[in-house]
């Protein structure tokens, strides 16, 4: 038999005991099947990749598609043809000293009319100069804006990147510790969060109850989500064990448990704790008011709006990945028809179409949700896995493709052209899906895919040539040669070469500085390092000078306020992370978060 409770609560694990339910063979067969689908692709396509490109690469069903993902979108940039295109605001006024408002250009007539070029610009400034700006028209209506569904997985690792500046890995780690549970005092050990690896909006029926109760008790009757209020439709692909990820009791407010969390852990709950409460309640109501302006024989439009009634808005707003270049709507002067208007200014701007932008972390998550690839539970460890095998790196915390990254999307484009097609990715996820239903063999769809991708992974080995990959050539000289040293990578990470080998054998590793001197001997700089085994570790930039190592990460800028000693980074699973004197005899720990800069 199988229990089963999404939320780490006293009253919800008592229930799951109390009813048990059988074991579904269906989900353990669509598991299976993904487990050996996964590793039939990782485990024949990854030694390929060693041997013809270089060691230590890996290939996936769905890291694979995540790379051509952000190879595909740096070739769209790298291809784009910037347009010129112009707009043209007036900047009016009802009488002098009236409040200014702007009015767009729109056209002649009603048909809307593009400005391409400087030229077309200035031919609307002569035409409407010395024309009287007359409102021929004023259209006034209430518009209803409605609140998010509460988190899936994706949407908070997407909500947590733009409003707290988390990366995806950082979101789940406190997720988790807010799903295992923390210790509220006289309250104590409570799970605050429901299951974090979801990707369903469902609310169940009790949790609506008590969150309309306060709702109701705090801002009133008139905030409650009605009948009216749209609820997401679920999309395909869509596991409906779990809930939306939600607080598991509604009273415990984000102030009422601060005391008991850390800075990380307070503010994801935050978040967590605003989106659904905001999720059951009214919609927002806006008063929106467009108002048609005439010059001579062309239009401009002046649209304003107020909020009537801020509904879920006045506990949460969604944020957005999307840069707005135009202002926010304001408040319009009150206008009549036939009102003649005082121009204060034409000003007239260049603008020019601009490319996608990069994927960030959160991007490339929505990227890979909307195209039914990848689960809840994979999405934290692909966006890592991309950036360890060194496929992708960030600039500006956007993803860029390497060298590395796009050699082997091209290989798997040519011989494994379905392992790297988004659709087929989709398709195969599909197919699982319908194994968990009952509907489809496990065994067939394994069977399906393995016959066609044996062959072709004997045609690949057999024709596929080796890869060289350009070593890329940094600004450092060569203490030996003179020569401008190389970027590789070896069996323990990157280092420094000198391209004259055999000639010259110069190399040196790439030492990540932490910027905390040594505190053994003083004049060297701790610096990261990896064991043999791939652990990394932290020791003395003068080594085998000074052989101190510590296996935690130093904290730059300061000292034991105690004892004077090394503080080092330690994550503790009740406290989160947590700043640690190095010095047992001195035993200081005091919160990380607090100091942590937050970025973004």
């Amino acid at each position: 038999v199988r229990i089963e409770f999404h939320e780490i609560t006293r009253e919800a694990v008592t229930r799951a005991l109390q009813n048990p339910r059988a074991i579904d063979r269906n989900r353990v067969e669509a598991q299976q099947a993904r487990r050996i689908l996964d590793r039939l692709v990782g485990y024949k396509l990854s030694p390929l990749l060693w041997r013809k490109v270089r060691r230590g690469l890996s290939a996936g069903r769905v890291q694979s598609v995540a790379v051509r993902l952000v190879c595909d979108r740096e070739a769209e940039i790298e291809n784009f043809k910037p347009e010129e295109y112009w707009t043209l605001d007036a900047h009016l006024r009802t009488g002098p000293g009236g409040p200014v408002f702007v009015a767009r250009y729109h056209g002649a007539g009603e048909a809307r009319a593009e400005l391409k070029t400087q030229a077309d610009a200035q031919a609307v400034v002569a035409a409407v100069q010395g024309q009287p700006f007359v409102v021929t028209g004023i259209r006034r209506r209430e518009r209803r804006r409605h609140p998010a569904p509460p988190f899936t997985t994706s949407t908070l690792q997407q909500e947590a990147s733009r409003k707290l500046g988390f990366s995806v890995r950082r979101t789940m780690a406190v997720a988790q510790q807010l799903y295992e549970g923390l210790d509220l005092g006289e309250l104590g050990h409570i799970g605050l969060v429901t299951y974090i690896r979801t990707d369903s909006t469902r609310v169940a029926e009790e949790a609506r109850r008590a969150a309309a109760a306060f709702i109701a008790g705090t801002w009133g009757e008139e905030y409650l989500g009605g009948t009216e209020r749209r609820e997401e439709k679920e999309r395909p692909h869509v596991q409906g064990a779990h809930e939306a990820i939600r607080p598991t009791d509604i009273t415990l407010t984000p102030d009422r448990v601060r005391p008991y969390l850390n800075q990380d852990q307070y503010r994801l709950y935050r978040l967590i704790w605003e989106r659904f409460v905001a999720s059951q309640m009214a919609s927002a109501v806006l008063d929106t008011v467009t108002a048609e302006i005439q010059a001579g024989s062309h239009l401009f439009r002046a649209t304003g709006s107020t909020l009537k009634f801020p509904g879920f808005m006045a506990v949460y707003i969604e944020g957005s990945d999307e840069e707005k270049p135009e202002p926010e709507e304001g408040l319009l002067p009150e206008l009549a028809e036939g009102q003649r208007l005082e121009l204060v200014r034409l000003d007239p701007q260049q603008h020019f179409t601009t490319p996608p932008p990069r994927y960030t972390e959160a991007t490339l998550v929505r990227a890979l949700e909307e195209r039914g690839i990848g689960r809840p539970s994979t999405y934290a460890p692909i966006i890592e896995t991309i950036q360890m095998r060194g496929y992708v790196r960030k600039e500006d915390k956007r993803f860029v493709p390497t060298e590395v990254g796009k050699v082997v999307v091209e290989l798997l484009k040519e011989y494994f052209p379905s392992i790297i097609d988004v659709e087929f990715t989709a398709h195969m996820e599909s197919e699982l899906d319908r194994v968990e239903q009952g509907q489809e063999s496990w065994q067939e769809v394994l069977n399906r895919f393995y016959g066609p991708f044996a062959a072709t992974l004997r045609e690949a080995e057999e024709k596929v040539g080796g890869f060289e990959i350009p070593d890329e050539v940094t600004g450092e000289v060569c203490p030996h040669c003179g020569r401008n040293l190389v970027k590789k990578h070896g069996r323990f990470g990157w280092f420094l070469a000198c391209p004259g080998f055999p000639e010259c054998r110069f190399t040196r590793p790439i030492l990540e500085e932490t910027g905390v001197g040594c505190p053994a001997c003083g004049a060297g700089v701790l610096v990261a390092r990896k064991t043999k085994k791939g652990r990394r570790f932290y020791g003395c930039s003068r080594y085998p000078e000074c052989d101190f190592v510590v296996w935690q990460k130093p904290v730059a800028g300061r000292n034991c306020p105690d004892c004077g000693g090394l503080l080092v980074e330690k994550r503790s699973r009740d406290q989160g992370l947590l700043h640690v004197c190095t010095r047992s005899e001195c035993g200081f720990s005091e919160p990380a978060a607090e100091l942590e800069e937050i970025p973004g």
